[in-house]
């Protein structure tokens, strides 16, 4: 797709519409043979829904840019969107064909103000990863220094006014067929285009790289890439390269002699002290965002790699509070006080706070059956988050932040790799002193 037409809008637009048009055709097809055969079953209604969530998943994916980053915005939105959506979308791989190596060498050129050859000695022509709005290369420097390259799309800045102009209009749509009022969906799509720019900032990333790397410099089996600031711009960000294996590789963890166990114990303290001690937070835990450093010492004491800061989250001293004092409320039980503070962050809507303090009653009774807050062990915060994610679809009338909704995705995903990775783990006994020092800090 040429830049100079993309940024017209016109081919994205066209692509959205053939997907809604093609998935309206499909569900009035399959609505025709179930009257033909007398089956109305709801089980079929939910089997058509969510084959219009996985196509409309597709189309964003390959669309890349502001559309695969709408996907995963609104797959974290259970409180908006119904469970198939939302799976759908979970499922969106930010993996896609890589750009060209010449166009690629063209923005690295533009924004380094020199030739290529100026700056690296090698400039690997393949991409170690391909994502929604970048790609990375592995070079080297003139030092001997390996450094991998993160490369933004050209196109990206130029169609992005077009794109967000799309995604407007696509979320008042959204609003009207949910029934959710326009000024809320006005909201979202606020939060969503903020979010969009700080991430293709690479300034901003870099910042936030090193703030965390900062923060984390106490955890010496933390690695956050050194950033070199004389080949970063807002679309190159140039890091130290290390030599890695994900933590989603089996084979790889293994060869390394790696004990899961280690690898956990530094996953937990890591993202413990980011969520409740320092309020900033790497907020994509994925396999692909983190590994192991591979050197000869991994297997007595291995490292963990950070990668990706793309998604980094701040926390407002106003919300950290409330989630303070929601805690409090849940270690004392007491329902109308965690109803008071969503009322304080708006999180309920007009005439809903009966359904969702029914909701939040039932959550309580849950988790005071499971012997309080602070004796669940990972498995069973795993099997509440579950549990709360239905609730969630089931109550009309809450509208959470998205910050808040990320903060708790970050832990779920930590919590589930720590589960996959060693289910003997209690990644909830790792985080529990941090999460004692959050509610002990004085406002």
């Amino acid at each position: 797709m040429a830049p100079t037409l993309r940024a017209t809008g016109l081919p994205q637009l066209l692509h959205l519409v053939a997907c809604a048009v093609l998935s309206a055709w499909d569900a009035a097809l399959s609505t025709a043979r179930s009257i033909w055969r007398g089956d109305l079953a709801p089980l079929r209604r939910e089997h058509r829904a969510a084959k219009v969530a996985k196509r409309f998943a597709r189309t964003l994916g390959a669309l890349k840019g502001p559309y695969a980053k709408l996907g995963q915005f609104a797959a974290i939105h259970i409180d908006v969107l119904p469970r198939a959506a939302t799976s759908a979308l979970a499922t969106l791989r930010d993996q896609v064909p890589p750009l060209s190596f010449g166009r690629i060498r063209r923005v690295v050129e533009s924004e380094l103000g020199a030739p290529l050859e100026a700056h690296f000695v090698t400039f690997d022509p393949l991409p170690l990863g391909a994502a929604s709005i970048a790609q990375v290369h592995r070079a080297t420097l003139p030092s001997g220094e390996a450094v991998a390259v993160k490369v933004q799309y050209p196109w990206l800045e130029a169609s992005l006014p077009a794109d967000l102009a799309i995604i407007r209009v696509g979320f008042r749509l959204v609003a009207l067929a949910t029934g959710r009022p326009g000024d809320a969906a006005e909201r979202l799509y606020r939060e969503f285009a903020s979010g969009l720019r700080e991430e293709i900032d690479f300034e901003r990333e870099a910042r936030i790289a090193r703030e965390i790397a900062k923060n984390l410099s106490g955890e010496d089996r933390v690695v956050v890439p050194e950033i070199f600031r004389a080949l970063s711009t807002r679309r190159v960000l140039t890091m130290r390269f290390h030599a890695a294996v994900g933590l989603g590789d089996a084979q790889g963890l293994a060869r390394l002699g790696v004990d899961p166990r280690k690898v956990l114990g530094v996953l937990a303290r890591a993202y413990a002290s980011q969520v409740f001690v320092d309020g900033l937070f790497h907020a994509d835990p994925h396999p692909g965002n983190l590994f192991v450093v591979d050197e000869p010492d991994a297997t007595s004491s291995p490292r963990l790699l950070f990668v990706d800061f793309g998604l980094s989250r701040r926390l407002e001293p106003e919300l950290r509070r409330e989630l303070r004092l929601g805690l409090y409320a849940l270690l004392k039980r007491d329902s109308d006080e965690f109803l008071a503070g969503m009322d304080r962050m708006g999180m309920i809507a007009e005439g809903a706070r009966a359904d969702v303090k029914r909701a939040v009653e039932q959550m309580f009774e849950r988790i005071s059956g499971g012997g309080g807050a602070l004796a669940l062990d990972g498995g069973q915060v795993l099997s509440i988050k579950n549990e709360a994610k239905g609730l969630l679809r089931e109550t009309p009338g809450l509208e959470l932040p998205t910050d808040l909704l990320l903060y708790a995705k970050t832990l779920a995903y930590v919590f589930a790799l720590g589960a996959d990775l060693d289910p003997e783990v209690d990644m909830m006994q790792l985080s529990l002193p941090y999460a004692l020092r959050f509610l002990a800090q004085k406002e």
